[in-house]
């Protein structure tokens, strides 16, 4: 235990200072993020600190699993489909990769990562079990690319991919407490340093953003984080979803709405809920801070209820993303709001 005590402050000071040297070299290697048609920022911002976040990750993950507090299995489960996540990432920050490659690779990530999970956990529907036995291996893998890609997708006005990756690795912890499966912290405690580490600089207004290579690392390590939630009680499985519930529902309707209204998915635009709330009260911190309240006023509440056994997972997540996709409706999230 010992050792924590210096782990856990390495991760936060790690992400701390790389981020600030991200930032010096995105400005002395001119690689900025120049606003356009299709952005939510005004001003010219470095972009590409979210690989503070994955070294800070990663090498703490590491430092766990040689120093015995994981399982060696649930270190490379995260570190090598994390690491090839990010590398795609950085290279498309730096230059394009093309989308047909881009989703090899994330899917390539995703079908390691489900090797060393062993599968997807039984799943929880009422009072019924469903094990998919090797067809889950499948159904994970595309869960964990969707959510690397709807991850990638949120990242759009400063700090909410920030905040709203601390929020679930906290409320994840604070499940596994109140579960009594404390072993498990470790792993969203230290997501969640990495991440404070970074949002010191990404906070509203950001002084660099976070780029590809951080965010779809957050989404697929968050990912295998509820994987392996489910894995320890699979009533955590749905306790996770209602956790990233704004994120999925905001990114998943507004794919819906595009798709019915005859629009190209894979281009590039700003109708996100979020982004037209953003433009709508003409700030990004208050949209942020609002999603955080949602976060811990409505969601949290409901998955602990849930973890607990008070309440079913599958009418958990109905209850929770019911009022959010009302409210990305409302805000007309999928249609062309210049």
């Amino acid at each position: 235990m010992t050792s924590l005590y210096w782990i856990l402050p390495f991760t936060l000071i790690g992400a701390l200072i790389g981020t600030a040297l991200l930032r010096r070299y995105a400005l002395s290697n001119s690689l900025i993020d120049i606003p356009n048609s299709r952005s939510s920022h005004t001003l010219p911002t470095p972009r590409g600190g979210g690989v503070a976040i994955v070294v800070s990750f990663i090498v703490s993950t590491i430092i766990l699993g040689i120093t015995g507090f994981l399982p060696l299995s649930i270190v490379w489960g995260l570190v090598i489909p994390g690491a090839l996540v990010a590398l795609i990432g950085f290279l498309d920050d730096h230059g394009h990769v093309a989308a047909r490659w881009r989703l090899l690779g994330h899917f390539t990530a995703a079908a390691v990562a489900m090797y060393f999970l062993g599968g997807l956990p039984v799943l929880q529907f009422f009072r019924l079990s469903l094990d998919l036995g090797w067809f889950g291996y499948g159904v994970g893998a595309v869960f964990l690319v969707w959510l690397l890609n709807l991850y990638n997708f949120m990242d759009g006005i400063d700090g909410l991919a920030s905040l709203e990756a601390i929020f679930v690795a906290i409320g994840g912890a604070l499940l596994y407490v109140l579960t009594g499966n404390s072993e498990g912290v470790w792993l969203p405690i230290t997501l969640a340093l990495s991440v404070s580490g970074f949002l010191y600089w990404n906070f509203p207004p950001a002084r660099i953003f976070m780029g590809d290579a951080g965010s779809g690392f957050l989404g697929i390590t968050l990912g295998v984080l509820s994987l392996q939630a489910a894995l320890t009680s699979p009533v955590l499985l749905w306790s996770w979803l209602i956790l990233l519930g704004v994120f999925i529902v905001d990114a998943t309707c507004t794919l819906f709405v595009r798709l019915l209204r005859g629009e190209k998915v894979y281009e590039a635009h700003r109708s996100h809920a979020y982004q037209i709330a953003s433009r709508r009260t003409g700030s990004h911190r208050r949209v942020t801070l609002a999603v955080v309240c949602i976060n811990f006023i409505w969601l949290l509440p409901l998955s602990v209820l849930v973890s607990l056994g008070l309440l079913d997972g599958v009418l958990g997540v109905v209850i929770a993303y019911v009022p959010l996709v009302v409210v990305a409706l409302r805000l007309k999230a999928g249609q062309r709001d210049i």
